[in-house]
């Protein structure tokens, strides 16, 4: 197939904790290694083992502060007294190399890229569960949280569910490999759309100059 020069897309997954957003995402980056994951910057410590620029971008809050005042975050929060954010050089890189970029945020991270200068070139997908029953039987599999952690995460999947309607797709992930196949779909489709090709309008006058010989 033939390659036309493309400007790079911010793909949003979203979803509620244990809807299978995380392993939705490592099979698109396993179907296309060029996909570049977001990396955040925040303000709290480094954990041990993790490494600048490839874990976290690890800033001070003053310097926190100064990123966001500059308009040098796509979409900044607050989470237990630290805070957290995407930067937008990174960003705007990939795309000028025609790289997409895979961010998993929430409903409010996902506003707030939407909301940015760069919301034209946003694909937004959201995951859904087939079920709350089943939802709350993954969160209980994994036996990482008490009884009372998962009651807390099953009222904020409530919370951002309610937010389905603001994204441009919905996969209901009751089958781990058909969910893989739409999410795959979905990003090749929108690779193609015409607007997205800023090369295409080179190639079609290249192509109609040969037609003419």
């Amino acid at each position: 197939m033939t390659e036309i020069e493309r400007s790079g897309l911010l793909v949003i997954l979203s979803s509620p904790s244990g809807a299978g957003k995380s392993t939705l995402a490592r099979r698109l980056m396993a179907w296309d290694p060029s996909l570049r994951f977001s990396v955040s910057a925040t303000t709290r410590k480094p954990r041990p083992g993790e490494v600048e620029g490839e874990h976290y971008y690890f800033r001070s809050p003053d310097e926190f502060r100064d990123m966001v005042g500059k308009g040098e975050m796509l979409e900044h929060a607050e989470v237990f007294g630290n805070f957290y954010g995407t930067p937008r050089g990174p960003v705007e890189a990939a795309m000028r190399a025609g790289r997409d970029t895979l961010f998993d945020v929430d409903w409010q991270g996902g506003q707030q890229i939407r909301a940015s200068s760069l919301g034209a070139h946003v694909v937004s997908i959201f995951v859904l569960p087939p079920s709350l029953t089943e939802l709350e039987r993954r969160l209980v599999s994994r036996q990482q949280d008490t009884p009372e952690v998962i009651a807390g995460r099953m009222e904020k999947s409530r919370a951002e569910i309610s937010h389905w309607a603001e994204y441009d797709y919905v996969i209901v992930n009751d089958d781990i490999e058909r969910s893989t196949d739409a999410l795959i779909t979905i990003l090749t489709a929108e690779r193609l759309r015409r607007e997205r090709q800023a090369g295409l309008g080179p190639f079609v006058r290249a192509l109609m100059q040969e037609e003419g010989r």
